[in-house]
């Protein structure tokens, strides 16, 4: 219905670390080039856990906005922004509100097994309960129809295509909607006319999904269409109510192969983090003092990589010859494990090198950075605004 947009969020949890770069980062460097794309720091999210230390999220805020940049995330082809600052966002939450039922938000699988897991939280708080309500409106506000996530997050994504569902259909009926959408038809010209009539009955008649994407496809490329008529024609395809919310697909990303210095997953809370921004000299004494498969007590004590965490990380950063040098020279003791984590730490010095170089130009000037988010915080104000509008027409609240 709307051109292809991506929009991923994050929350500000400070400087960030190889973990987050390559579950998130370095895909966002890569959608940044395919799609027109939002990326925001998720500041309310950060509140839903942690309104209890709010001082943290400020600074937190500019060291994650710094690392993006730093690790490639270009202003000039995504738009970058707080949360916070696009009220529009907390205003479609609280409408959206009105229309949930609340066994829809009690049944998402985060909710009860975040509550079990954060056990020094006290998690029994609406905000909490609603978190995931709010990535729906930070989603449907700007009708992107892409959205990145892992396996374990899809359950929030089809909840928010739940959402715009049951949105479009009680606000989406407007008076006279059939007659309005016959009136759209015929903007389209004659031939595409029968062509949009031909491919609707093929799918409501007969199920065709081919001509249900071929009529959507038909759509796409009207210039001359109003957002209205837009609407009403992209849903009169499937019912008799216009497509306000759009629905989002989406976007699977596979899950980060980075593991943390103990072997765990990378996480702060392990203690087990090597950051985006840390120096040489801490990122080599990390890596040399990372444990190793216990069965190596001597040099000359064979060992097996596949019981040792530095072999995760040849996974990840050594090519087939150096992964081959370490299972022969590991398990014949033909190499002490110091020996085997060099690789290792070159590779990562190598890969952190150009990041950190970046980082320096922003954390010297700190006015660029807030230059390059208040720019993506207007153009976000701007788009959320196009939809708002919309909601607020169809839900009785756009007064003069």
């Amino acid at each position: 219905m709307f051109a292809d947009r991506v929009l991923s969020g994050m929350r500000p949890t400070g400087s960030l670390h190889l973990g987050h770069y390559h579950g998130v980062l370095k895909n966002w460097v890569t959608l940044q080039q395919q799609y027109e794309c939002l990326f925001f720091v998720a500041d309310w999210h950060a509140l839903t856990t942690h309104y209890d230390s709010p001082e943290l999220i400020e600074q937190h805020t500019w060291d994650m906005i710094i690392d993006w940049l730093a690790a490639g995330v270009d202003p000039a082809q995504a738009t970058l922004f707080i949360q916070s600052k696009v009220p529009s966002h907390a205003e479609l939450y609280l409408l959206l509100s009105m229309i949930t039922p609340l066994g829809w938000l009690e049944r998402v699988p985060t909710y009860k097994d975040q509550q079990e897991k954060l056990t020094e939280k006290d998690l029994s708080t609406y905000g909490f309960l609603g978190y995931p309500l709010l990535q729906s409106a930070d989603i449907l506000i700007y009708r992107a129809n892409l959205v990145p996530v892992g396996e374990d997050q899809a359950p929030h994504l089809e909840f928010t295509r739940e959402i715009s569902r049951r949105f479009n259909h009680i606000f989406g009926k407007e008076p006279g909607f059939e007659e309005k959408a016959e009136l759209a038809i015929k903007k389209l010209g004659s031939k595409k006319s029968r062509l949009y009539s031909e491919l609707r009955n093929l799918y409501q008649e007969q199920g065709d999904e081919g001509a249900l994407e071929e009529a959507k496809s038909l759509l796409d490329e009207q210039q001359n269409l109003n957002m209205g008529d837009r609407e009403r024609l992209f849903g009169y395809l499937e019912g008799k109510s216009r497509v306000i919310l759009a629905e989002p697909e989406t976007l699977l990303t596979q899950a980060s192969r980075m593991p943390g210095l103990d072997g765990q997953k990378m996480s702060k809370s392990y203690n087990n983090t090597i950051s985006l921004r840390e120096d040489a000299d801490s990122i080599r004494k990390k890596i040399r003092t990372m444990p190793t498969d216990p069965a190596r007590v001597r040099r000359s004590d064979p060992g097996d990589p596949a019981k040792c965490p530095v072999w995760s990380f040849h996974s990840v950063y050594s090519n087939d010859e150096v992964r081959s040098w370490v299972q022969q020279g590991c398990k014949s003791a033909g190499i002490g494990c110091l020996e085997c984590k060099q690789p290792v730490i070159d590779s990562i010095l190598a890969e952190l090198a150009p990041i950190s170089e970046r980082a320096k130009m922003y954390e010297e000037d700190p006015a660029l950075v807030r230059n390059i988010v208040a720019d993506g915080c207007e153009k976000a104000n701007k788009l959320a605004e196009e939809t708002m509008r919309d909601v607020r027409e169809v839900m009785g609240l756009n007064y003069s």
